[in-house]
């Protein structure tokens, strides 16, 4: 009886990972064609043009983070935005203070990009598109994100 007994519970345990899988991937499928099809979320995008990647990654978000991944939050072009802030300028007078200036260009955060540029250029190029650059050194890019003081820029 006990082979009766471990093929039913292989059958069984088979059947569960199979539905699992294709729940799974059906759900992702459809997130992502949505994700696609969706105008919001411009920035969010450039660092997760896809879903399953974004899900891979195990990542601690912080206030930071998450600024520098959507562009809301405490910068100044997103401040403007919504009339709390007078200029979107950012304060090296480089030009708007948006993701794309703290992240390439900002002299105010040289040090804290330098330390990401190292570990990048090891293997790579810099600049680089921001969807490899999360997924190839999410480390670097956390512990550079939250080394900046958005609020003194």
């Amino acid at each position: 009886m006990a082979p009766v007994y471990h093929t039913h519970t292989y059958i069984h345990t088979y059947i569960h990972t199979y539905i699992h899988t294709y729940i799974h991937t059906y759900i992702h499928t459809k997130w992502q064609g949505e994700w696609d099809y969706i105008t919001k979320g411009a920035i969010t995008k450039t660092f997760f043009p896809k879903i399953a990647d974004r899900l891979k990654l195990k990542i601690n978000v912080t206030p930071n983070f998450t600024t520098m991944v959507t562009g809301h939050g405490n910068i100044k072009s997103y401040l403007y935005k919504y009339k709390i802030m007078d200029s979107p300028m950012c304060s090296c007078k480089r030009g708007e203070q948006i993701i794309d200036h703290i992240l390439f260009d900002c002299e105010l955060v040289e040090q804290e990009r330098d330390r990401l540029k190292a570990a990048v250029l090891r293997s790579e190029n810099w600049p680089m598109n921001k969807d490899i650059l999360i997924n190839r050194y999410s480390k670097n890019f956390k512990k550079f994100t939250d080394s900046l003081s958005l609020d003194k820029l």
